[in-house]
């Protein structure tokens, strides 16, 4: 009988208790519907320490921020916008007659936000000539420099900028017609320039070319200096002749030495941006333009295999990739003969 009247007693306490849940959760439901009919859950926004207002939506506040960070508030030429912080959030109830003041807040927000314009310098021998808007007009004007063969041609080069003001823009037509310089009458030598197998910095002549099928036995076998997917060819592109292999390949990419030799010239030339030349001996020279870094330095013996710059964009170039040459005797052969 102990036991029965205990379980019993239980059970009894049991359902108080459940009485008692039932009715604090019934208080609860009608305290929060009564707050509910009085007050609007919002958010209210600060931003650098100063409070801007309530709005509906911290979802859709941001979204537009995020946009306009992006893309501006519509302007040409608009890389991105910097805006000196994000905004602060918090979750309150606002009485139901107290309105929202979404957009005001969003004003406030980008009013000073600072907007950085994208365009493209064209540069004649370091000096900064002309401003287009565009990767396209930039390229237009170096690809209308090279159909009329014009004598600076390896001079000109090309830097993305960005800036806080808009630039002043120029046409093609104005670039090209103030870029473009006539060649000089060819004066006849007697004598043909030749080449030394070690070189103390000469560079090899862009005329002075093999045709891509024509295979000289250079006496040494070439690794592949980079990895990646050949973008430009040997041989004739349109109306100019290219004198090597472009390779595409990331910024950074470590160019490793296609065989053991010297290292005769390392800086920066006009076109080739950042050169390093490597003498293998027997007239044979490979060369590898547009460089980001050099990992040697002018007269290092190198070994084959061995990483001595890394790909990059510098001088004439549009992207990152590695311009490969083999020259023999200063004759420019085609690397597809021997490697790739």
């Amino acid at each position: 009988m102990f036991h029965i009247s205990t379980i019993k007693k239980g059970i009894i306490h049991l359902r108080v208790w459940m009485k008692v849940i039932i009715l604090i959760s019934i208080a609860i439901f009608l305290v929060v519907g009564a707050i509910l009919v009085f007050y609007k859950p919002t958010y209210q926004v600060s931003y650098n320490g100063e409070f801007l207002g309530y709005i509906n939506s911290k979802g859709i506040l941001q979204s537009k921020i995020n946009d306009y960070i992006t893309n501006g508030s519509g302007e040409s030429n608009v890389a991105f916008v910097q805006l000196q912080s994000m905004p602060k959030y918090e979750m309150c109830l606002l009485k139901r007659d107290v309105e929202t003041n979404d957009e005001e807040v969003y004003d406030k927000i980008v009013q000073n936000g600072v907007s950085y314009y994208k365009y493209y310098t064209i540069i004649l021998n370091g000096e900064e000539k002309y401003n287009v808007a565009t990767y396209e007009e930039a390229e237009s004007v170096i690809s209308q420099l090279k159909e009329k063969n014009s004598n600076n041609i390896d001079k000109i080069t090309t830097v993305e900028k960005y800036n806080t003001s808009v630039a002043e823009f120029a046409s093609v037509e104005t670039c090209v017609n103030g870029l473009y310089e006539k060649k000089p009458t060819p004066v006849v030598v007697a004598k043909k320039t030749t080449y030394s197998s070690r070189s103390n910095g000469s560079i090899g002549s862009s005329k002075n070319v093999n045709s891509p099928s024509s295979k000289v036995d250079i006496g040494i076998s070439l690794i592949q200096p980079v990895n990646g997917r050949i973008s430009c060819k040997y041989g004739y592109q349109r109306s100019y002749y290219h004198t090597g292999l472009d390779i595409a390949s990331p910024n950074g990419t470590p160019i490793k030495a296609a065989a053991s030799g010297t290292v005769t010239y390392c800086g920066y030339h006009y076109s080739y941006g950042n050169l390093l030349i490597v003498t293998h001996g027997n007239g044979v020279q490979t060369y590898y333009a547009h460089c980001s870094r050099f990992y040697t330095s002018l007269g290092a013996s190198v070994s084959q295999g061995q990483t001595i710059a890394a790909v990059g964009n510098t001088g004439n170039s549009f992207g990152n990739h590695l311009h490969l040459e083999v020259r023999i005797n200063g004759r420019a052969q085609n690397p597809q003969n021997y490697v790739y």
